[in-house]
C-alpha cells in the first residue's frame, strides 16, 4: 500500500486541518473535533444545513460547506460514521436561530448517530430536523444499511436544499424541498478496482483484471455481482437501465445528470460515459437540463463511476440554478 499520509490514526484530523488552512475564506475547523463550518457561521435567521459521514469520500462533505450549500460538515474516521458528540458540536456551531436540517445518508451508523445528536441538540432548545438520502437503486439492504444506500445523489440534496435555505425558507420548507429531491433522485455505480482503507492496509475486496463490480456502494463494499469487463456504453446501459426502470420517466421529462468518479477514474472516461448517457436519454425524449461531470462523492482511490439522474420540475430547476460558492461546487446561477 502506498499512500501519502503520516499516521493512519491521524489522517482525518490532518486532512481537516489542511482543508481549513487552504480555504479560510470558506471554512474553519472546530477545536477538538473533525468538523468544518462556514467561515461566517452561524448566520442569524437562516436555516442551517449539516451533513457528513465517514471520510474517504472527498470532496464530500467538507468541500460543500459554503454559500448555497452546507453550513457544517462532520467527518468520521475513514468509512466510519462520525460520533454523536461531533455532530452535536456542528449543530451548535451553525445554528442561527431558524433551525438546523441534517442531511443523512442511509447507513445504519450515520442514521443512529445523527439521530442521537438531534436529540441532544433538541434538549438544548435547538430546532433540528433531518432528511434521509437513499438514492442507490442497486440494493435494498446491505451490510451497512436497512433499505437503500445514500450515494452521489446526496450532493444534489445539499445543493437544492441549501439553495432553499439561502432563499430564507423555513425549516419545514427546506425539509420539504430536500425530501422532494430524494423522491426524484436515483443513482447506481460500478467499480473497476477496489480501494484501500489506510488503517486496514489492504484492498477491501479483490477483482480480477477482466472483472468489474456492479452496484458498489461508497465505502469500498462489494456490489451486487461481478461481470466480465465491458465497454463504457455497455456499462452505462446497465446502470441507466436500472435507474430508468426504478422511477417513472416519460418523453418530455427534464433531468439533471451527474456522472461521478469514484476517486481514481480519469475525466476522459467519465466524459465517455456521459456521452452515452446523453444519447440514451435523447432517444427516450428525456431532456438533460444540466450535467455535472467529475468527482463529487468518491471512495478513496477506487476506479469506477456512478450515474445519477434527478427528475426536475420548475421549483427544483430554480433552486438547482441558484448561486452557490463552496470549495468544490461553484455555480454562478442562470
Amino acid at each position: 500500500m502506498k499512500k501519502l499520509i503520516n499516521n493512519p490514526d491521524l489522517v482525518v484530523e490532518e486532512m481537516m486541518e489542511g482543508m481549513a488552512q487552504a480555504y479560510p475564506q470558506y471554512v474553519r475547523k472546530l477545536q477538538d473535533c473533525n468538523v468544518l463550518v462556514r467561515a461566517d457561521a452561524p448566520i442569524s435567521g437562516k436555516v442551517a444545513l449539516v451533513s457528513g459521514g465517514g471520510s474517504g469520500h472527498e470532496p464530500a462533505h467538507g468541500g460543500y460547506v459554503g454559500k448555497g450549500m452546507l453550513d457544517g460538515a462532520v467527518a468520521g474516521a475513514v468509512f466510519t460514521s462520525p460520533t454523536p458528540d461531533a455532530i452535536y458540536e456542528a449543530i451548535k456551531a451553525v445554528d442561527g436561530g431558524a433551525g438546523v436540517l441534517l442531511v443523512v445518508k442511509n447507513y445504519t451508523g450515520d442514521v443512529m448517530n445523527f439521530d442521537m445528536a438531534k436529540e441532544m441538540a433538541g434538549m438544548d432548545g435547538i430546532k433540528v430536523d433531518s432528511v434521509l438520502v437513499n438514492d442507490d437503486v442497486a440494493v435494498e439492504d446491505s451490510t451497512y444499511t436497512t433499505g437503500r444506500r445514500g450515494i452521489a445523489g446526496t450532493v444534489l440534496v445539499h445543493k437544492i436544499a441549501g439553495a432553499a435555505a439561502d432563499k430564507g425558507m423555513s425549516l419545514e420548507e427546506v425539509k420539504r424541498v430536500g425530501e422532494k429531491v430524494i423522491a426524484n433522485v436515483r443513482s447506481m455505480g460500478i467499480a473497476l478496482t477496489p480501494c484501500t482503507v489506510p488503517a486496514a492496509g489492504k484492498p477491501s475486496f479483490t477483482l480480477a483484471e477482466d472483472e468489474i463490480e456492479i452496484g458498489i456502494g461508497i465505502h469500498g463494499e462489494p456490489g451486487t455481482h461481478r461481470e466480465a469487463m465491458k465497454t463504457a456504453d455497455e456499462v452505462t446501459d446497465e446502470l441507466l437501465g436500472r435507474i430508468l426502470g426504478d422511477l417513472p420517466y416519460s418523453s418530455g421529462d427534464e433531468v439533471a445528470v451527474m456522472v461521478n468518479g469514484m476517486g481514481g477514474t480519469p475525466q476522459m472516461e467519465l466524459a465517455v460515459i456521459n456521452r452515452h448517457v446523453a444519447s440514451v436519454l435523447r432517444d427516450k425524449g428525456i431532456s438533460v437540463y444540466r450535467t455535472f461531470l467529475g468527482e463529487y462523492m468518491t471512495s478513496l482511490e477506487m476506479q469506477g463511476a456512478s450515474v445519477t439522474l434527478l427528475k426536475l420540475d420548475d421549483e427544483l430547476k430554480e433552486l438547482l440554478d441558484a448561486r452557490s460558492d463552496t470549495i468544490a461546487f461553484k455555480s454562478l446561477g442562470r
